[in-house]
């Protein structure tokens, strides 16, 4: 604890921190990125002629590690700079005929920067993007809402495992099941859970994947990944494409382009490793961490943070249900309340957290500590609303 000018005490070393929904953090963090970078830079300063056999080396290494984070088959994952290129690759892969007059579907609370990218695309692909809306005064939507609106003419819906704003947790297998029963791709946005959550591609089998190595997992921007379930890759031909996308990037021949067979043909131009340099020691770390202690401790953490939320009279956004819920807590702060200010005097306790609109988001991870949560709780109860 250490002492703030108004007398009172305030938490330090990051037993504060709630900002797992943005950026992870545990210990030694630091080092391992400075570890990572550090052997990129030795390697990409030498006078050799080794750098780029080393450097697609360390590419290659955060692919596997990523496949064996969602147990995804070989040739089925590459990287992209963040989500939304990501997805952006995908749908504009696709077969005109899969999408034209068709719709693509997605809930109202998914990450708005892909509801942006798809209100973009959908014109010149041809497809309708229709948003499953929120009931009144709910703050997700509901599954058996997304089902209903979900036909025959729906050719992709895109799913959201967790909520970046109610860190709603989404019935995947339920839904999956009704994809296949309709006929649709189906693909899930794994950002707001992976490395905390399990994942898995194959339990039930989604078309694909898109998610970034922040948040749970602790790591670098730029370093996001796609996806593509084996038997759809064949079908896709990325718009966005280049010399890296194909068998042998070094086929110059301009009329004797071929995508490459596996999911290499998402890569394009020369790729970028530095976040995938930065990034491999924090999954390596990541891969030898208890998983099942991990998230005890934020279940543990978050259900203190609620019941002191019930004490103080502030509304639960997220599902009070372990189950249906993220790793994160999210609270409604009265409408008049100055958020900025609410924020600012949380980070003068050392208490780190955001707002988006009138929501409070909480998740603790791997630093967060009891004390915290305490901290927290003293912070909201001398607020102002």
């Amino acid at each position: 604890m250490t002492n703030r000018s108004d007398g009172q005490t305030a938490v330090a070393d990051g037993a504060g921190y709630f900002l797992y929904h943005s950026i992870g953090m545990f210990r030694g963090k630091q080092q391992l990125i400075e570890q990572g970078l550090s052997a990129y830079a030795k390697l990409w300063s030498a006078t050799d002629d080794s750098q780029w056999p080393q450097a697609l080396g360390i590419r290659q290494r955060f692919i596997d590690r990523w496949r064996g984070l969602i147990n995804a088959d070989p040739g089925t994952l590459t990287t992209a700079d963040n989500v939304t290129t990501a997805l952006y690759s995908l749908i504009g892969s696709l077969p005109a005929a899969m999408l034209k007059g068709r719709r693509l579907l997605v809930g109202a609370d998914c990450f708005p920067s892909l509801h942006f990218l798809l209100a973009g695309m959908a014109q010149r692909s041809g497809f309708i993007l229709d948003t499953v809306p929120l009931r009144t005064g709910e703050a997700w939507v509901r599954d058996e809402d997304f089902c209903s609106r979900w036909s025959g003419d729906v050719a992709v819906a895109l799913l959201t495992q967790c909520t970046s704003t109610a860190s709603y947790r989404c019935d995947i297998p339920t839904l999956v099941q009704h994809a296949r029963s309709v006929g649709s791709l189906v693909g899930v946005d794994i950002t707001q859970g992976i490395g905390l959550l399990p994942f898995d591609v194959r339990a039930p089998e989604v078309d694909f994947t898109v998610s970034t190595s922040l948040k749970w997992l602790g790591g670098t921007s730029g370093a996001g990944i796609l996806h593509v379930r084996k038997d759809l890759l064949t079908q896709c031909s990325p718009e966005l494409r280049g010399w890296f996308s194909q068998e042998n990037p070094f086929s110059w021949a301009l009329d004797a382009f071929e995508y490459a067979s596996d999911s290499r043909r998402f890569d394009h131009g020369t790729p970028s490793v530095v976040a995938c340099a930065g990034t491999l020691p924090v999954l390596e770390w990541h891969a030898q961490q208890n998983q099942s202690e991990r998230l005890a401790h934020n279940r543990r953490l978050a259900s203190k943070i609620i019941a002191a939320a019930d004490g103080i009279g502030l509304p639960l956004v997220s599902p009070r249900e372990e189950e249906r819920r993220g790793g994160s807590v999210m609270l409604r702060l009265p409408p008049s309340a100055d958020t900025r200010a609410i924020i600012g005097n949380l980070r003068a306790a050392g208490v780190y957290a955001d707002c988006r609109g009138s929501t409070l988001r909480l998740s603790p991870g791997d630093l967060t500590t009891d004390a915290g949560v305490e901290q927290l709780e003293v912070s909201l109860r001398s607020l102002r609303y």
